[in-house]
């Protein structure tokens, strides 16, 4: 789950990490007030999306009075910021960061991160901040340093300072530097974080170490723990179909294609979804209802699949282990039926249960192709959307 900068920000503040002050704006009015209220010559107006790259498609304007105030506020709101992150699609803004301005002096990059390979959290840090991080990580890795924690003492000081060291934060700001890399870090472990991004870190002029941005992303099997962060979701940032998807504990992600998936376990999800690419077709999206699935949750599960207008046919390929091919099977029929579904529908099933599943998909009388492994079931779902 993924929450605002500005949300990010007011979290980490409980922390002891130093931010700039600042207030969330949903109209023009309030964006000029609360340039009032922070009272500095200089406010940072900053678009509040779910995407990096904000700056360079004009959502973050300095502003040198309250008239600037109010018109890049009217500008940006409203606007649909198209970045790197969002798609062609773009995002529309609905809230506004209005910021105090802040005298930089120099930017770093700070950035939380669970590495697969060691199964443990690592810190990265670099001096090379306001950059995105796969950029410097393409054209500069010597510049990117790690420190991996032992999750039975946490980051140590020694490590941060190491950190500090590596990208040349000012020898008198270590201290500081340090305070603010474990603050970090237990915000990141306390509210079960996926990712702690901080891009830019700032030294000012004034001697400060502070997150002139955050970007914190939430692991969401962990919610039921942080009803707090909960109330930060921001569902108009979210796909409808994903909203309706984590109803019914489907694991749904909405891509380009124009091949629906139904399958049962992540790691078929994504070999089907590769298979489908190898045959020539696209698929129109990551579905997973998991393992314990009902023939209700597969009826909604179609019932997602069809609101995208871009699905010309649908794909089910399910392996029943702990799922029983008879009930996804009964959940295929049910929701064809319901829906009046006329888009080319092929199903593979294996595994328990799946000479009943077949026969209740053969006497179903609806016009379902049926498919005896993912390569055949891949070929004949791209031909019949050809």
């Amino acid at each position: 789950m993924n929450i605002h900068e500005y949300q990010g920000k007011q979290l980490l503040k409980q922390y002891g990490v130093a931010v700039p002050n600042g207030k969330v704006a949903f109209t023009v009015e309030e964006a000029v007030e609360a340039a009032k209220q922070l009272g500095t010559p200089v406010v940072v107006v900053k678009a509040q999306i779910h995407a990096g790259g904000r700056g360079k498609a004009g959502g973050v304007k300095v502003a040198k009075g309250l008239d600037e105030v109010r018109t890049y506020a009217e500008q940006i709101l409203g606007k649909v910021l198209v970045t790197h992150q969002t798609g062609p699609e773009g995002k529309e803004v609905k809230r506004l960061l209005i910021e105090e301005g802040c005298d930089i002096k120099k930017e770093y990059y700070i950035g939380v991160v669970v590495d697969r390979e060691t199964g443990r959290v690592v810190m990265m840090a670099s001096e090379e901040g306001g950059t995105e991080i796969e950029e410097v990580a393409e054209h500069s890795p010597e510049k990117i340093f790690k420190e991996v924690i032992d999750p039975a003492i946490g980051l140590q000081a020694f490590q941060a300072r190491k950190l500090a060291y590596a990208i040349k934060i000012p020898t008198e700001l270590v201290n500081k530097a340090v305070k603010f890399m474990v603050a970090l870090y237990t915000a990141f472990v306390e509210k079960d974080c996926s990712i702690a991004e901080i891009n830019p870190l700032v030294v000012t002029g004034s001697g400060e170490v502070m997150a002139l941005d955050a970007k914190l992303n939430f692991d969401s099997n962990a919610l039921y723990r942080h009803k707090d962060i909960l109330e930060l979701r921001d569902l108009e940032e979210e796909d409808e179909k994903e909203i309706q998807a984590s109803k019914f504990d489907l694991s749904y992600i909405a891509l380009e294609g124009n091949i629906g998936c139904m399958v049962n376990g992540a790691g078929l999800a994504m070999a089907t979804m590769d298979i489908i690419k190898y045959y020539g077709g696209n698929p129109a999206n990551f579905l997973d209802v998991g393992g314990g699935a009902t023939t209700e949750k597969v009826t909604e599960a179609f019932k997602i699949i069809l609101s995208d207008e871009a699905v010309k046919g649908i794909f089910v390929n399910i392996f029943g282990g702990i799922m029983k091919c008879d009930i996804i099977a009964n959940g295929v029929v049910e929701a064809a039926k319901q829906l009046g579904l006329t888009r080319p529908l092929v199903v593979r099933l294996e595994g328990t249960n799946v000479e009943l599943g077949k026969k209740i998909l053969n006497e179903s009388g609806l016009n379902i192709v049926t498919a005896d492994s993912m390569a055949d079931g891949a070929q004949k779902i791209v031909a019949l959307v050809s």
